[in-house]
């Protein structure tokens, strides 16, 4: 019994070009031709290329399907390899059912990094749009340092920050800022790895310190931005070399 290149694409549920494919690249060894030309593929090819179905079905990339074939050293690095990429991505369409399940239920909010949806009826609408910005640029241990940060207990201070008015005196900003102080620095001496841009970032530092600058100066007016002004700048002294990320 012998079978055309159609028939045995069909048999292995492929195609008649990637049988080619598999020829040209070696995989697959040619088969002898009747005497009209045609190829006659038996048995065995047909076993071969299941097999080696099998094991792009499984991951294995072409180029390595010989080596895994081998069972060496070098094949069970590769499934190893191949095993860690499948657990991870386990993982991430895990976290993508739970994230979406949240959504479906209402209780997630669609402007809040997925880790964070729980603090999301706490927290300011413009709040919820920084650290959504900022978890394009931080690390994920940045990340979960600043879910720590946010979930303690929220003071007055965060309220009167967050309604202060676009037109709020001088004097007003001042003694904010003076009071913001204190809690800024106790933020930084419990989350140090928010105290480096360079170090929190999984971006370059411009491109990290842009998307900063760019959602500070989106999300908050003009009243916002000096107490943050006034709070670096009585912090100066406190400060290491590198830019600053308070959390605010």
């Amino acid at each position: 019994m012998a079978w055309s290149t159609r028939q045995l694409a069909e048999l292995a549920g492929t195609t008649t070009k990637t049988v080619r494919h598999y020829h040209e690249i070696g995989l697959l060894e040619e088969p002898e031709r009747a005497s009209n030309g045609y190829k006659r593929y038996g048995v065995s090819h047909l076993v071969r290329l299941l097999r080696i179905r099998r094991l792009t079905g499984l991951g294995v990339a072409l180029a390595d399907v010989t080596s895994v074939e081998s069972r060496d050293e070098r094949a069970q690095q590769i499934l190893r390899d191949l095993d860690a990429e499948l657990a991870a991505d386990i993982e991430h369409r895990q976290r993508m059912r739970r994230d979406l399940a949240a959504v479906m239920e209402n209780r997630a909010a669609l402007d809040m990094p997925s880790d964070f949806r729980t603090l999301a009826d706490d927290l300011p609408q413009a709040q919820r749009s920084l650290l959504l910005a900022y978890s394009s640029i931080l690390t994920p241990a940045a990340m979960a340092a600043l879910q720590e940060q946010l979930s303690g207990p929220r003071g007055d201070l965060d309220a009167e920050f967050a309604a202060l008015d676009e037109d709020a005196p001088d004097e007003v900003r001042q003694r904010l800022a003076e009071r913001m102080v204190p809690e800024v620095r106790q933020q930084q001496k419990d989350h140090p790895c928010l105290g480096d841009l360079g170090l929190a970032s999984r971006r370059e530092r411009a491109v990290a310190e842009s998307v900063v600058v760019h959602a500070l100066v989106e999300f908050h007016h003009r009243a916002h931005l000096d107490v943050l002004r006034r709070v670096h700048a009585l912090l100066l002294a406190d400060v290491a070399t590198g830019g600053r990320i308070n959390g605010t």
